[in-house]
């Protein structure tokens, strides 16, 4: 089973290794990045939080009686960006990827730990910038950059916005390129293919996503910030440009960037249903196949935010069947999870109840996409809350549920700390009450007309805005909860044993936080992935 021995002095827990900024800041360790890159997104994330707070008390009341028009377009335009371009795409490939790829397949670091590092610092500058557009004035564009709202009605805030969501990119695509080679390259010995856990394939398929579509949304932006400076015509019909050609390249890009969000997140739902179900994923080459579909569909689909721009009925045929059809690969992964769960020994610790949450909260958002991909009832609900529940069911509920899920599972592996149990169940609660009082009467507000983006509405909408305002403020505790006992167990939570879940994987043998190169001893691997046969009868170590 062993094949190498580090030395002593390199079993040094990566907490302690080292301490300082400086050691930090200059870490290789792709652990200490994952660190890194938590308490960046998670500053990131309460900034995007606040803006949604802003723009939910302005509609506590049918007036506009809290900012004015133009500031309410920078805040839904300053909260799309942030949410989705610093919180969503990176968050679970950047932390939990980060941490946990090396470590699911028995390697001591990423390929290339330097451009890990570089990843990071790219993230870091990216959210500079944005921060400083934030700061001086924001933008009025929507998350979009939409032209002419990017090209000709725009503060000029809207290039260094740009380049900031240029510069992100990269990060993303160093990750992106990383993890494959990474998983190509340096898995432990007897780690085929066929042991891979699904949460590596996961990420995967997401990497494939970021290298070939990342580049797309980059050069969008470029010709963007070349148009506002040298006045081409390429998107400004002033100028001889056409308009849907730019959401025709934008949505490229960001329709596969729903599954950079949502793959990762799928990916740790099966270790989770796999781990506190006691068996192997049902169906387990299934599932992991119909993530490398998902990536693959994800790039012919794109047009389906474009059925009232003018496309032709026929195109607009072709994008509806393959949206209903991309809808296959993730219905399996749904049904396989439930599949698993049937006459498994469940048990309900926190990061199952985010799974469980995760489950409702993206077959709604999976179900309600398909009213958006048939043709008639997209033309009546488009640019309405309708889409924004839909949006938010699928990303900030099916993320969300999935990173809080994955963070609590993995969190003993991280930091060597158990946190209160009480305490994360009720935070799984409040969490799933908040999200549902929050967006589901946005449904019921866009079918009945409430178009999005309006800072003022009728008065007959004012109690299905105060149901969502209520939502948002438990939504809000639900959120914050975690943050304060997370934080309060790094102090003073039980010490974890290396396997508090008595879960299978590379992950768990190996000391909790794992040494500096992660494997006092380099694996072998002669299991396969989920062997919970062998591990049903073993108590469970807390």
């Amino acid at each position: 089973m062993a094949t190498a021995v580090l030395p002593p002095q390199q079993r040094t827990n990566y907490l302690n290794a080292e301490h300082g900024v400086k050691s930090w800041l200059l870490t290789v360790d792709h652990k200490r990045i994952a660190i890194l890159y938590m308490l960046s997104i998670t500053f990131f994330f309460f900034i995007g939080g606040i803006y949604a707070l802003l723009i939910r008390l302005e509609l506590l009341t049918p007036a506009g009686d809290l900012v004015q028009a133009d500031t309410y377009n920078r805040l839904f335009t300053g909260h799309g960006i942030v949410m989705v371009f610093f919180f969503l795409i990176p968050v679970v490939p950047a932390i939990l990827g980060n941490f946990l790829v090396p470590l699911m397949i028995g390697a001591k670091d990423l390929a290339f730990p330097r451009i890990n590092l570089l990843s990071w610092y790219l993230y870091v500058i990216a959210g500079a910038l944005m921060l400083h557009v934030i700061i001086t004035g924001g933008v009025d564009t929507g998350w979009t950059f939409y032209t002419p709202y990017s090209t000709a009605f725009a503060s000029p805030k809207v290039i260094e916005a740009g380049l900031a969501a240029f510069i992100n990119g990269f990060s993303s695509i160093f990750t992106g390129l990383n993890f494959i080679v990474t998983i190509h390259r340096m898995r432990a010995p007897g780690m085929t293919w066929s042991r891979l856990p699904l949460f590596i394939w996961a990420h995967y398929a997401t990497s494939l996503v970021m290298v070939l579509g990342t580049p797309v949304i980059a050069i969008t932006l470029v010709l963007l910030v070349l148009e506002r400076v040298f006045h081409l015509g390429i998107f400004d019909p002033k100028l001889g440009g056409d308009p849907l050609l730019f959401q025709h390249l934008f949505w490229f890009y960001s329709h596969p960037a729903v599954y950079i969000m949502i793959l990762p997140s799928m990916g740790i739902i099966s270790e989770l249903i796999a781990c506190f179900s006691r068996k192997r994923i049902f169906g387990f080459n299934f599932v992991a196949l119909s993530s490398v579909a998902i990536a693959v569909l994800g790039f012919l689909v794109w047009a389906h935010h474009m059925f009232v721009a003018g496309m032709s009925v026929y195109a607009a045929l072709i994008f509806s069947f393959l949206t209903f059809f991309i809808g296959v690969p993730s219905a399996i992964k749904v049904f396989n999870w439930t599949a698993t769960m049937y006459k498994g020994s469940v048990t309900y610790e926190t990061p199952m109840l985010y799974a469980f949450g995760f489950l409702g909260l993206f077959t709604i958002g999976g179900l309600t996409g398909l009213f958006l991909a048939t043709l008639g009832v997209d033309i009546h609900v488009t640019d309405t809350y309708f889409v924004v529940a839909h949006f938010h069911y699928v990303m900030v509920g099916g993320v969300v549920m999935a990173y809080l899920g994955g963070l609590h599972f993995w969190w003993p592996k991280i930091t060597g700390r158990m946190y209160p149990e009480s305490m994360g169940k009720l935070a799984a609660l409040i969490g799933f009450v908040g999200f549902n009082l929050t967006f589901f009467p946005q449904f019921i507000l866009g079918y009945v007309g409430m178009p999005r983006r309006y800072y003022q509405y009728p008065p007959e909408f004012q109690v299905l805005n105060v149901l969502s305002t209520a939502g948002a403020t438990i939504l809000g505790i639900g959120y914050l909860f975690p943050l304060v006992y997370l934080l309060w167990s790094l102090r003073y939570g039980e010490v974890a044993g290396d396997n508090p879940w008595n879960a299978a994987g590379l992950e768990w043998k190996t000391s909790s936080p794992p040494p500096t190169f992660n494997f006092d001893v380099d694996p072998v691997v002669d299991f396969e992935a989920y062997n919970y046969d062998e591990l049903k009868e073993i108590p469970v170590e807390r």
